[in-house]
């Protein structure tokens, strides 16, 4: 039998990811901790924002949650309004504003939602890496532990990951749900509610693997985002970046005056802080999440050394080549004249919906028809869609034309459960010499509920020419 040489592995003219080692294995980012300015304010933020996300599916507006997308019913609640999957126009507009926000903020300060909204990098950086911190014994500092965490510390930590991650996914599931509903489930045993079930499972899973395995991927290689950056940014916008005219040529040391070197001391801080394992130095890079590690390692090393801070700053890149800075420029005054834009066209929208929907459509089959005693009957059908929170009372009258009379299922009353919808037959008759010669006549609905709400609705009534 032949024997086979070992062939050795091809390796890549440059580095292909920053979590990959030269051969293709992965490369276990572990940064070290730098606690400075920028990372207290990030972490101000981190907290508060973990705490908005627990609080709100628990808040309420008039007695209904504050944010609850309740799939199954088709219903999306947001800041007390009910949307319902008519409403596309709302939809929309509410996409495209999410769409240009995004952008703008792109535009003006890079990529400031990876390094300080995003909830992989809040939950990341601010929940599950200072666990790990504790559990490798490095409080305080991070980085590569002396000695890989075994035995009962552990399992103490995968169990620690579980609890947190199971909470997480109670959490978000309470935004489709509701609190009240979830805390019935939680009470009862999962094949009560074994779809629900299934979801926290699959949401606490997917979850343990993120936090506990896949990490800094999800920024690197999962995540559109950074992609879409190179289209977002311009010269003028503001990115964490580091100043090669100040800096370079690099030199190890502090007693480097006179020989016309940078100030960079080359001590690798910048590099061994990075939650994503990239090198400032290098220039915009799509890995850079703007998370300021970096900043406050450079700044901490020049204090040391002597030396100004800011050798990794906020700036821009014309700021870098020494151009002016400039808040104002198109970008920035188009996107948010759009982004107004689109807002008043939302409300305007939004201030048109009543406390039901209601739509006259035509019945099946022939366009009239005509009875022994001279009447010309339409028949129609109305859509009703309760948007309020409790059950209402309908009634409808045909108010033109005035000689025209109504027939339904329920004359005396249509009753709809919060949310519900229901497709009323109606027929509408009128006499012959109402309609006269032209066979067609205006005519208009009145549909009233029982606590005021009304709406008038436009139809045409056919008959012979």
């Amino acid at each position: 039998m032949p024997q086979h040489s070992s062939v050795p592995s091809i390796q890549a003219p440059a580095k292909v990811l920053s979590t990959l080692e030269p051969d293709g294995s992965r490369r276990w980012i572990r940064p070290r901790l730098s606690m400075g300015d920028w990372w207290t304010r990030r972490r101000i933020v981190a907290y508060v924002l973990i705490l908005v996300f627990v609080a709100i599916p628990h808040l309420r507006i008039g007695g209904q949650p504050l944010v609850l997308l309740d799939i199954p019913a088709r219903r999306f609640t947001f800041v007390g309004h009910a949307f319902l999957p008519t409403d596309t126009v709302l939809l929309a507009l509410a996409m495209l504003g999410i769409g240009v926000a995004v952008v703008l903020a792109t535009t003006l300060a890079g990529r400031v939602w990876c390094g300080w909204g995003c909830p992989q990098t809040v939950y990341m950086e601010f929940l599950f890496r200072p666990l790990d911190r504790w559990f490798e014994r490095t409080v305080g500092r991070g980085g590569k532990p002396k000695r890989p965490v075994t035995g009962m510390l552990a399992v103490l930590r995968y169990i620690v990951y579980l609890i947190l991650c199971m909470l997480l996914a109670h959490t978000f599931l309470a935004y489709f749900v509701g609190t009240e509903t979830l805390a019935r489930w939680v009470r009862t045993p999962p094949w009560q509610h074994p779809t629900a079930f299934l979801v926290m499972g699959g949401t606490t899973a997917l979850m343990m693997f993120d936090f506990l395995v896949f990490r800094e991927q999800m920024c690197l290689i999962a995540c559109p985002y950074g992609r879409f950056q190179s289209v977002m940014l311009d010269r003028q916008s503001l990115i964490v970046t580091y100043d090669p005219g100040r800096g370079e040529p690099r030199k190890k040391g502090r007693h480097r005056e006179g020989d016309g070197a940078g100030d960079c001391v080359d001590c690798n801080q910048c590099v061994v802080v990075c939650p994503t394992g990239i090198d400032i130095r290098d220039g915009l890079q799509m890995e850079c999440i703007n998370c300021t590690q970096c900043i406050d390692a450079c700044d901490n090393v020049m204090t040391r050394v002597g030396k100004p801070t800011g050798l990794i700053r906020y700036g821009s890149q014309d700021g870098l080549e020494g151009k002016p800075t400039r808040f104002v420029r198109m970008r920035t005054l188009l996107y948010p004249l759009l982004l107004a834009g689109i807002s008043v066209a939302f409300l305007l929208v939004l201030s048109t919906k009543y406390a039901f929907d209601a739509k006259l459509l035509r019945g099946a089959g022939n366009p009239f028809n005509r009875t022994n005693d001279q009447l010309i009957v339409n028949t129609f059908r109305l859509r009703l869609n309760n948007r309020t929170n409790g059950a209402r009372r309908y009634r409808f009258d045909v108010i033109e034309p005035i000689e025209a009379t109504t027939r339904a299922d329920g004359n005396g009353g249509i009753d709809l459960p919060a949310g519900g919808t229901q497709l009323v037959p109606i027929s509408v008759s009128v006499p012959v010499k109402v309609i006269g010669l032209a066979g067609a006549l205006a005519g208009k609905m009145q549909v009233t509920d029982d606590i005021g709400n009304e709406r008038v609705l436009e139809f045409r009534l056919l008959g012979p020419r």
